[in-house]
């Protein structure tokens, strides 16, 4: 394969809604660029970037896929990227490396909600964008109207750079309006046939090439001078000042195409390689530490790692961007987020599933190796001595929890390292161990995303697994002061057991004055694990117990708040005063008072209108205005509180604080209610008392469960 140097390589990420056409361009480009001899294509199951099992059998995107093409003098990267958000974390990672992002718009569909979700990434990236309304051959398809969308949503300095003659089945023929040309196509797409302008398509093309000079020189005052004075930008110019434009992240040129029928991939590839930016031409990357690391070919290595794939029989295949250096098969680079020394045996250029070794990489390439010891994702490796480290790729939260559980007993094992596995490959996912709820729980993006962790535990771990609702992590607190008394005594030859506790439990608050009628003499309090606090008082007057006996006392409380007396529940919130007691000389220990005070406490929860609390959810939903009263009437069918609305783009954001236990399978419903045209995020708030109904059932669920244990 040619070497090419820092300047001609060049780095796109597809972006766009899922249907919009990305890998089908991805097969235009690597058919024009000669890479394969026939064009692929989703419904055939036979494309290059979707190359996983998974994809073929759902005909979509699930992973992002790591491709390139020669073109003339520039090699360009291209990373595929899925539609969904629910598998964001690949577009992200995608971005973290990419120098320009190429957004696809369905010419029919218009600017959809998952393009304005992309879009906010581009934006905070600053990405280099350019935007392609792709499938104008469709029918339904509305290049003007797409554009209109796109200029409101994304703002004015989206701007067309081709417009198609014709939209629909009819479609041959591109006005491009960079250079005045037209492109017609045969019925095979390809290489198109250079025309001018017809006579009734002048006055467009002259009005959107004067748009594009406008836009141009809005944003460049050397250039503006100079339509000032000449009337005219040269194509030259024009393209110069785009260039320049993009890499600030101003301009946003707009493009045409039917991949399906291979019409308009070449001219966008060539704009990519003149116009679109090298690596070396962006800002230099930030390191952790404050400094800036050029893309420079001659510097001190670097790599980032920003994707790992594990291949039965190969093991982790780790993809990385040369941010500086050039990288040789047989490097030593050490890992600056483990201090471990890694070899780089082999290098690697992906094609989809095919891998094609190489000797180097310099800087702002896109490569691979494989079985990296103890290198992962956000990993940065250098030169030894070099001590840098890049900022890492910030991942978005999980909105989906399900319980995880093996069918078959001794898969336990089995079942923690395929979660491992799946954390490695995709680091949008998130399990634990949850104590608490004695459940495996598995944290990821939403119902596809679940969908896919699931399809790779059935067909490549070979588990058989249920998911399960998890269940709701309850709180209990008290509504009122209690006093409860409890004396522990057992004598059974020898040494006994005694200790009397007299204790006031109480609803804590921040600020609450001393207890009255008792003297405080000591206050210890504890910031729980689980929230809230607990205020331990040391009231005791006369030496009745002890000092020494009150940890113990504390001990015994502090073991009960793990296992509320309501429900098992986690207790929070409550202050605790010990007044009084008793002792033996002899019998009274520290067991003794750890059971008196664990007794002395639950008597007094239970007499103080011990409560219930559940997790309230702040949800924040973004969907098209003709979708909200749909939005809105779920909502309310789930106990949500509505707080508001907003405007976010030309999407509304509805806000909402709903009971956890209302959330389960909302990501499924939303999708099926709204055709995949809305999506939401959820936070942790607040914790708020459960209504009385509800408490009762569940208390009666928990006290059931119990006797069911003890008979058992």
């Amino acid at each position: 394969m040619a070497t090419y140097d820092s300047n001609h390589v060049k780095n796109i990420a597809l972006l766009g809604h899922a249907g919009c056409g990305k890998t089908t361009l991805a097969e235009s480009m690597l058919f024009e660029a000669g890479i394969t001899k026939r064009r692929g294509s989703v419904q055939g199951r036979n494309t290059v970037s979707d190359y996983h099992e998974l994809e073929i059998e759902r005909q979509s995107s699930v992973f992002s896929s790591l491709m390139h093409i020669p073109w003339k003098d520039y090699k360009i990267n291209i990373l595929d990227t899925p539609g969904y958000d629910d598998f964001s974390g690949e577009l992200i990672s995608a971005l973290r490396v990419a120098d320009t992002g190429v957004m696809v718009l369905n010419a029919a569909m218009g600017v959809e909600v998952g393009t304005d979700v992309i879009w906010e990434y581009t934006d905070k990236f600053k990405t280099p964008t350019l935007f392609v309304v792709n499938q104008v051959d469709r029918d339904g398809a509305d290049f003007d109207r797409t554009l209109s969308e796109a200029k409101a949503h994304f703002g004015p300095n989206v701007v067309a750079v081709q417009y198609p003659v014709s939209c629909g089945p009819d479609f041959n023929s591109i006005v491009d309006v960079l250079n005045m040309t037209m492109y017609q196509y045969g019925p095979e797409g390809g290489i198109p046939e250079k025309k001018a302008i017809p006579d009734n398509e002048k006055e467009k093309a002259n009005q959107l090439h004067k748009e594009l000079i406008e836009t141009i020189a809005a944003n460049d005052e050397g250039l503006m001078e100079k339509y000032f004075d000449q009337g005219e930008l040269s194509e030259e110019d024009m393209k110069a000042g785009l260039h320049s434009s993009m890499i600030k992240h101003d301009i946003f040129p707009l493009f045409c195409a039917s991949a399906e029928k291979n019409m308009g991939a070449g001219r966008l590839m060539s704009f990519i390689d003149i116009v679109c930016p090298s690596a070396n031409e962006m800002p230099p990357q930030k390191t952790i530490g404050g400094s800036l690391l050029p893309c420079d070919a001659n510097g001190p290595a670097c790599i980032f790692i920003f994707k790992t794939i594990i291949e039965p029989h190969i093991g982790e295949l780790s993809l990385f961007k040369v941010f500086s250096g050039t990288i040789k098969a047989g490097s030593e680079l050490v890992n600056e987020n483990t201090g471990v020394t890694e070899k780089i045996n082999q290098l690697l250029l992906l094609e989809g599933h095919n891998r094609i070794p190489v000797t180097e990489l310099v800087a702002g390439d896109i490569g691979a190796t494989i079985k990296l010891r103890s290198t992962h994702v956000n990993n940065t490796l250098h030169d030894k001595g070099a001590n840098i480290e890049l900022e890492p790729i910030v991942f978005p939260h999980t909105n989906v929890t399900i319980a995880i559980s093996s069918v078959n007993k001794g898969d336990e094992e089995k079942l923690s390292q395929a979660l491992h596995t799946l954390k490695e490959e995709d680091a949008t996912v998130h399990f634990e161990v949850s104590s608490e709820l004695k459940q495996t729980l598995l944290h990821c993006q939403g119902e596809l995303h679940l969908q896919a962790i699931q399809w790779k535990i059935d067909h490549i771990h070979k588990l058989d697994v249920a998911f399960e609702k998890p269940k709701i992590a309850y709180r209990e607190t008290i509504q009122k002061p209690a006093d409860a008394t409890y004396r522990h005594k057992k004598q059974s030859g020898g040494a006994g057991q005694f200790a009397e506790v007299w204790m006031r439990v109480e609803p804590w608050y921040e600020d609450m004055p001393d207890p009255q009628g008792l003297n405080v003499r000591g206050r210890d309090v504890v910031e729980l694990d689980w929230g809230g606090k607990l205020v331990f008082l040391n009231c005791i007057v006369g030496g009745a117990i002890d000092a020494r006996f009150l940890p113990s006392i504390q001990k015994g409380v502090m073991e009960k708040m793990q296992n509320g007396p309501l429900t098992g529940s986690y207790v929070r919130d409550v202050r605790v005063s010990v007044f009084d007691g008793k002792m033996h000389p002899v019998d009274s220990n520290d067991i003794s008072f750890k059971i008196a005070g664990l007794q002395a406490f639950r008597d007094a929860f239970t007499h103080a209108d011990p409560k219930l609390l559940e997790p309230i959810y702040e949800v924040e939903v973004l969907c098209p205005d003709d979708q909200v009263g749909a939005v809105m009437g779920d909502l309310q069918t789930r106990m949500a509180i509505v707080e508001g609305m907003d405007t976010e783009g030309h999407f509304q954001k509805i806000l909402a604080k709903v009971p956890l236990s209302q959330m389960h399978q909302y990501s499924s419903s939303l999708r099926s209610l709204t055709q995949g045209r809305a999506r939401f995020n959820m936070h942790f708030d607040s914790y708020a008392p459960v209504a009385h109904e509800i408490q009762v059932k569940l208390i009666e669920t928990h006290s059931k469960h119990e006797a069911d244990k003890e008979y058992a």
